[in-house]
């Protein structure tokens, strides 16, 4: 699980990608809140934090981007799909295509071949 999650290639299940949203939504909270640490609380001015806020958040917009396209070639669709507004949640949802497709191997597949319980 979790294997290049910066890269937009390949195939994952809808438990990576929830997990994806939970890491996101984590991760967005703590680094506001570093954000708002550095940029000092006691101005009035909160222009800094924000800013600090927003470059914070474009790595992590970059996964949550990686991981969606990679669940739109798992329902065998491109990346772009995942802009469509409520799409996310059929990939939450929705099943994946059995065996593989265009974009790689089924992803049930391989991790039930390298699991040796």
């Amino acid at each position: 699980m979790f294997k290049n999650p910066f890269s937009f290639e390949g195939r994952i299940r809808r438990t990576e990608y929830g997990l994806s949203f939970i890491i996101f939504g984590i991760a967005k909270v703590i680094t506001q809140f570093i954000a708002v640490g550095i940029a000092g609380t006691n101005s009035s001015d909160m222009s800094g934090a924000v800013v600090l806020s927003y470059i914070f958040l474009i790595p992590l917009l970059w996964f949550l981007w990686a991981q969606g396209a990679k669940r739109c070639h798992d329902v065998g669709k491109n990346g772009w799909w995942q802009i469509i507004p409520f799409y996310p949640i059929y990939l939450i949802f929705g099943e994946g295509i059995k065996g593989e497709n265009e974009y790689g191997e089924d992803p049930k597949k391989v991790s039930s071949e390298t699991s040796n319980f």
